[in-house]
């Protein structure tokens, strides 16, 4: 991924924050998904994901437990056009818990900062306001903040996200208030935020792409998103057993198309799309995971045979469409 996104901020309409509180939230939490959220300590953050009883991902997320509130009191963040079906499905499972799952309505933003250098010198300012971010920007940030490092101001939680590129930090940051903010001028930067996510090999669950994949597919066991030492969970008995046995054969992978028609640039209408291997056109090999446009390139991330990594000539949507290259990632992939 070329392009650098230093100095950017990007208004991430496309994900939401689900409150979770209560006496018995991280025992909840901890029951229904995929990491350690018993042991999660305050002032701290995860990845994490939600899965069938047949270990299918539901969703996936990012977890934080804030140092200042409850300490019965988390936070996810999680794709919006799944985050009503995912509440009510977990609410089904409260039943004598006291736990009170529901949306807050905040305002999430994606910040992309180069390493090691002053926030007030380098957010960026709009005609349309004197700054996007006021009052939510800590007095510094750490010059090599690991994935999920969470920091706290009076009025936001910035969460390191992971990135594909060592000159730069990326940063989730969530304001403490709910409300509307003006990010007309701010939105050309959420396509690259997304773009980013994915040279960064970091999968969102979608609405079209619910129940499909395990965790191993998605590559969450190899970016922190499981634990394999926690209690059960839904789906823990197969994810382990994947795990333990070495049955692991599918992973996910960066892909790139050059060129694609302008129909088929919205996000929305390529996650579960099939991906053909023109070498073996006869059945798909895999699926798109995510997907972003931006630079004149489409950036995917695809479900692949671990097998057909190196070898493959994969197209997108049929045997003969738009070629995908495969591109590396900033994580080993293994079986």
């Amino acid at each position: 991924m070329a392009n650098s996104l230093k100095n950017l901020v990007a208004p991430l309409e496309n994900l939401t924050v689900v409150e979770i509180t209560g006496a018995d939230a991280a025992t909840f939490l901890h029951s229904q998904l995929t990491n350690d959220i018993a042991n999660l300590a305050p002032g701290s953050a995860c990845l994490a994901g939600y899965c069938t009883a047949k270990g299918r991902l539901l969703a996936s997320l990012v977890v934080w437990r804030p140092a200042q509130q409850p300490c019965q009191t988390f936070y996810a963040l999680i794709r919006k056009d799944i985050a009503d079906t995912t509440i009510k499905r977990l609410s089904m499972f409260v039943l004598r818990s006291k736990v009170k799952l529901e949306i807050t309505g905040q305002n999430v933003f994606g910040v992309v900062l180069p390493r090691g250098t002053a926030l007030s010198a380098t957010l960026p300012r709009t005609p349309a306001q004197a700054d996007p971010l006021a009052g939510a920007m800590p007095t510094s940030l750490p010059t090599s903040a690991t994935p999920y490092c969470l920091l706290q101001s009076p009025e936001a939680t910035w969460i390191a996200a992971p990135t594909a590129r060592d000159e730069e930090s990326r940063w989730w940051v969530i304001n403490q208030k709910p409300g509307t903010i003006d990010t007309s001028q701010l939105k050309s930067g959420s396509t690259a935020w997304q773009a980013a996510d994915i040279a960064a090999g970091l999968p969102w669950v979608t609405a079209a792409t619910q129940d499909i994949f395990i965790p191993q597919t998605l590559n969450l066991d190899l970016i922190d998103g499981v634990s394999f030492t926690k209690g059960c969970y839904p789906g823990q008995e197969i994810v382990a057993r994947s795990h333990y046995r070495g049955t692991v054969k599918r992973r996910m992978a960066y892909g790139v198309v050059n060129a694609m028609p302008s129909s088929w640039t919205q996000d929305v209408e390529l996650p579960g799309v099939d991906i053909y291997n023109a070498l073996r056109p006869d059945s798909p090999c895999g699926r798109v995971v995510n997907a972003a446009y931006w630079g004149t390139k489409t950036h995917l991330l695809l479900e692949i045979q671990i097998t057909d990594l190196g070898s493959a000539d994969f197209r997108l949507k049929a045997a003969t469409g738009a070629q995908i290259g495969i591109q590396p990632l900033p994580y080993p992939i293994t079986a």
